[in-house]
């Protein structure tokens, strides 16, 4: 189905085991606080005047997923909405629906209108995590593999992996440890196969490669490519740049990329590989978790729709962006039936305007995540962007000096125009968990972004009882 046409968008984890084994919050600026010391000249061999102290050992920051005590206090409905009461009154937040819940318990501390669909933003990509972690084995990897052709053709066959990488061995690359373009000639070059030619394989998927709600300005935007099974670097056109503009050909630029580590001329086609053909270089993905997380940190949207035709292909369905979406679907409907009513999916990465999921879903995935009943949730926590962190889509928000979530607050964000969600978690002073979803609209996020990190950060201040 189609949507009306919209504005373009902006970017704008049994009890005592479970506190033992299960998250809380990265304590990222009180590890990494600054110690203040006075100090003559650092070249200088002349000992400290009388009474000064010596120089403290540099603080490093520590960034780990820490136990919670087991008797940490429980908070209360009366107090989390005393807490946060003075916060709700800004109108930057425009209509907000939310939900806050006690990660252990699960009973739910606060709520408005919390059952209401509303637009996600990139917050459906806590759907998408989540689905594709109770779905698919935890270390699954994709391989992308090179087949000899006839006449001295190659071709390079995807498997639907974004995550290959046309930077050099030893290079930094965009996402966590990713198979690369140099692995692959490498192994060619031993193979012994003569290469005149190179060509793209693009069948592990099917259909269209675009939504029929996206914006193809999106794509030169940096927030969207054509979903091929064969890509390098997200399609990015910098491969280092979160937000670089993506290519409008991703497949072809792989196979470029190829024949430029092979120093093949000519144009690069597309084929398909020999059902039976000799394979001359594979190279694998990262864990499906590991992967699942670097989409969480950068909210990177083409790496969610291609988990989602990954989660597709598990459960039998075809390789499309459509079926990606009903895998996503099929997943969570079976084990959050409740909470799904009024949920519409377009898309699997939270672009389309089309998305309606409440409130309520989101925060009791998050409960469930961090909490003791969906273990196997859990690993979405630690790709879960850190409030004020060193990387992720919260890196410049919750301002250390003002608000007190900072380092405490791990949460997905979700931008589009006039959208702004939040959906994650936040340890209390006591050493409470608490889940939370908000969803804010009709305003502008620069506005409403602070609105929403006030709320969820006076969270940390609260004992709530």
């Amino acid at each position: 189905m189609s949507a009306p046409a919209q504005p373009a968008p902006r970017r704008g984890r049994r009890l005592l085991l479970w506190t033992l084994l299960a998250v809380t919050i990265l304590a990222l600026v009180a590890a990494a606080t600054v110690v203040v010391a006075l100090k003559l000249d650092d070249t200088s061999d002349e000992p400290l005047p009388a009474g000064i102290p010596p120089q403290p050992a540099l603080v490093t920051p520590d960034p780990q997923v820490r136990p919670v005590a087991a008797n940490a206090p429980e908070p209360t409905p009366a107090g989390v909405t005393r807490e946060i009461a003075d916060e709700l009154r800004d109108p930057a937040l425009g209509a907000l629906t939310g939900q806050i819940s006690d990660a252990i318990t699960g009973q739910v501390l606060w709520s408005r209108n919390a059952g209401t669909p509303r637009i996600p933003a990139s917050n459906d990509k806590v759907l998408t995590a989540a689905a594709a972690l109770l779905a698919l084995p935890h270390d699954q990897r994709l391989t992308t593999s090179v087949v000899a052709g006839t006449n001295g053709q190659i071709i390079l066959k995807g498997a639907g992996d974004p995550t290959l990488s046309a930077q050099p061995v030893g290079a930094d690359t965009f996402y966590t440890d990713p198979g690369r373009i140099a692995d692959l000639a490498t192994q060619i070059r031993r193979s012994g196969v003569p290469v005149r030619s190179v060509a793209i394989d693009l069948s592990a998927f099917e259909g269209p490669t675009m939504d029929s709600t996206w914006d193809r300005r999106d794509i030169a935007g940096g927030d969207i490519a054509p979903i091929e099974s064969l890509m390098v670097d997200g399609a990015r056109v910098e491969p280092l740049d979160e937000y670089s503009p993506r290519t409008p050909t991703p497949g072809l630029a792989a196979g470029r990329a190829l024949a430029k580590a092979l120093d093949v001329d000519g144009d690069v086609a597309e084929a398909t590989a020999p059902v039976n053909g000799q394979v001359i270089a594979s190279v694998q993905s990262a864990p499906l978790v590991t992967r699942v997380n670097d989409m969480l940190r950068y909210s990177d949207n083409v790496l969610a729709e291609t988990l989602s035709v990954e989660l597709a292909v598990h459960q039998g369905l075809s390789p499309t962006l459509e079926s990606g979406v009903s895998a996503v679907r099929n997943t969570l409907q079976q084990t959050f039936a409740q909470q799904w009513e009024g949920t519409s999916l377009h898309d699997a990465s939270g672009l389309s305007y089309a998305n309606r999921v409440p409130a309520e879903l989101l925060d009791v995935v998050m409960t469930a995540a961090s909490g003791p009943a969906q273990p196997k949730m859990r690993p979405m926590l630690d790709g879960l962007p850190v409030a004020a962190g060193l990387a992720g889509t919260l890196s410049d928000r919750f301002d250390p000096r003002t608000n007190p979530g900072a380092g405490w607050v791990r949460a997905k964000t979700g931008t589009l125009t006039g959208v702004s969600s939040l959906t994650g978690i936040v340890q209390t002073v006591d050493g409470r968990v608490l889940s939370f979803a908000m969803m804010s609209g009709g305003t502008s996020p620069a506005a409403a972004r602070p609105a929403l990190d006030a709320v969820i950060g006076q969270l940390r201040e609260c004992g709530c009882r």
